[in-house]
């Protein structure tokens, strides 16, 4: 048959036709080695696939895609896979970010111009779940998402090691000379033991998290190891969901809706996820039409507690969470705070998805009684440095710090940075506020992972182990500090953080949600009326494009040209 519930088959238009042309597309798929008989008649499901040598997080996913391949044949399916550019967050330069939009409209065109009834998205590094998603979104067919899982916990002697979270700090370490160069290799060799993305709480995890908290997955399909056989048994149900979704069309606009959006971005606060998680949620709203305002995530960070006790903020990895319970056990504990009658891709609601879900080890998911925060893990800030907004991770900071007011030291541009943040005399003390400028999306350009400033070497030498650090870039989600990020506008377009000068009194104020520049607002004018912007970074090709239609950090980052809002 060629109908599902009495819906005609999107792939029928390409090959169900009595005229030439499809004569060809149905011979050149026999030319594959398929029957007649294959595909004809059966829900064609598209397998997207992020695999990539240059990205060891999604390395695995060819496995992963065969065992989607069974799932969809054993459900009555024709599976059919297909790459997509895949985004290596620790290779690729300037930044994976400048590229999450172009391998969003990679995925949505690859869905969009072929002959799919459904898609299966196989992610796992940082921006390739968030484009698969967006792109998805825009497309419109049913989809599920299939995850490729932590990698397996780092060992050195006798430390778990978190990628990210504790190479940072061991590399504090080595750079002050308390580590030997033959240490240093050591733990080179054993941070990384698998294929797999970080196994911190940092943004991989977190938006395969999310990914699941919007209903996109199966029940505790985000939080499983790379290399555990349950991955594989995760992917081969997937695969035979994919199937049934076609047939009751059920599509991404009714599983990712506003009240799905507030789940996730409740669960980003509840397990202290990425900072860069939201950037990553109002690009995909954006995508399905919903105008979906910082201030919301703020006020669900207010109501939401912080209980995942994981790195960069807790003290566990995401193996333990996994085998703690992982993200259904962390759901079921804040039920109350959910929408726990949205539909999930299950053809559930994610109440009875996670309504038997049980938590092995209260020491790694806490209960709402005993949290680690009373507050959601990030928070946003407004005030004359950062009308548009800013981020924090307030779990990740020091306590110390989250009140402060001090001197700007700045940095004009990243290289500077880099070039003075190991001189031994840089004028700093533990009350500084380290300023770096021009590394949003225009500034850098692509809005890198270059706001975890490291830690000035005069500082580390004295004992100093964190101060405020406040630019218009990202940081990796396995990073860790008093970190003031996404200030919007960015510098790089004139916004107020262009101004600001050495010396300057800088006030930090989380509570009270506030980044100030204290001076007189007529000399803040001033200064920005003299600001002159740099010549643009590209002049041709994806680099122009990007230039010429990103939106800011507070938007989404998305093209203008792909937001429905």
């Amino acid at each position: 048959m060629s109908t599902t519930n009495g819906r005609k088959l999107r792939s029928k238009e390409w090959w169900g036709q009595r005229n030439y042309e499809s004569f060809t597309r149905r011979a050149w798929l026999r030319s594959e080695g398929f029957a007649a008989d294959a595909f004809q008649g059966k829900p064609v499901i598209g397998i997207c696939n992020s695999w990539s040598e240059l990205n060891n997080c999604n390395a695995h996913l060819r496995t992963v895609a065969e065992a989607v391949k069974r799932g969809v044949w054993t459900a009555g399916g024709f599976p059919l896979e297909f790459p997509t550019i895949s985004l290596g967050e620790v290779f690729m330069r300037p930044t994976t970010m400048l590229y999450r939009n172009l391998m969003a409209m990679d995925v949505e065109e690859s869905i969009r111009a072929n002959p799919i009834d459904g898609v299966v998205l196989l992610c796992g590094c940082d921006k390739t779940t968030p484009a698969q998603l967006m792109g998805a979104a825009s497309a419109d067919i049913p989809a599920i998402v299939v995850p490729g899982g932590p990698m397996l916990s780092g060992q050195w002697k006798d430390r778990e090691l978190g990628s990210g979270t504790d190479g940072r700090k061991l590399f504090d370490l080595f750079r002050t000379g308390r580590l030997s160069e033959e240490e240093w290799s050591e733990i080179e060799g054993g941070i990384s033991r698998s294929a797999g993305h970080c196994t911190v709480m940092g943004t991989a995890s977190t938006m395969t998290s999310l990914a699941e908290a919007l209903g996109m997955t199966l029940t505790g399909c985000a939080n499983v190891p790379a290399p555990d056989s349950r991955r594989l048994t995760m992917a081969e149900l997937s695969g035979r969901r994919a199937v049934d979704l076609v047939r009751e069309d059920v599509r991404p606009s009714r599983i990712m809706t506003r009240q799905a959006l507030e789940n996730a971005i409740t669960v980003d606060m509840a397990i202290g996820g990425s900072t860069n998680a939201v950037v990553h949620l109002l690009a995909i709203a954006g995508r399905l039409g919903i105008d979906l305002k910082l201030d919301e995530f703020d006020a669900i960070s207010r109501r939401t507690p912080y209980i995942a006790n994981v790195k960069p903020s807790g003290e566990y990895l995401m193996e333990d969470f996994y085998y703690a319970g992982g993200l259904p056990a962390v759901m079921r504990e804040i039920l109350p705070l959910l929408h726990g009658d949205v539909l999930t891709v299950t053809g559930k609601t994610m109440a009875e998805n996670v309504s038997k879900a049980e938590c092995c080890r209260p020491e790694v998911i806490r209960t709402q009684a005993e949290p680690l925060n009373k507050e959601g893990g990030t928070v946003i800030l407004y005030g004359n440095l950062a009308p548009d907004g800013a981020v924090i991770k307030q779990t990740a900071a020091s306590p110390h710090l989250l009140q402060h007011r001090g001197k700007a030291y700045v940095f004009e541009t990243y290289e500077q940075m880099r070039a003075q943040i190991d001189s031994g005399d840089l004028p700093v003390t533990q009350d500084t506020v380290l300023v770096m400028k021009n590394c949003g999306p225009h500034g850098a350009p692509g809005f890198p992972e270059w706001g975890h400033i490291p830690m000035p070497k005069a500082l580390l030498n004295r004992g100093i182990s964190d101060v405020v650090r406040i630019s218009d870039a990202r940081m990796s989600g396995t990073s860790f500090g008093t970190v003031v990020l996404h200030v919007a506008p960015e510098s790089g377009i004139g916004g107020p953080l262009a101004a600001v000068q050495n010396g300057d009194e800088i006030d930090l104020d989380v509570e009270g949600r506030r980044v100030e520049l204290r001076i007189p607002a007529e000399e803040l004018e001033r200064r920005l009326k003299a600001f002159r912007r740099a010549p643009p970074h590209y002049d041709r090709g994806y680099g122009r494009l990007f230039l010429e239609h990103v939106t800011q950090a507070n938007l989404g980052c998305d093209f203008d040209f792909l937001r429905k809002v």
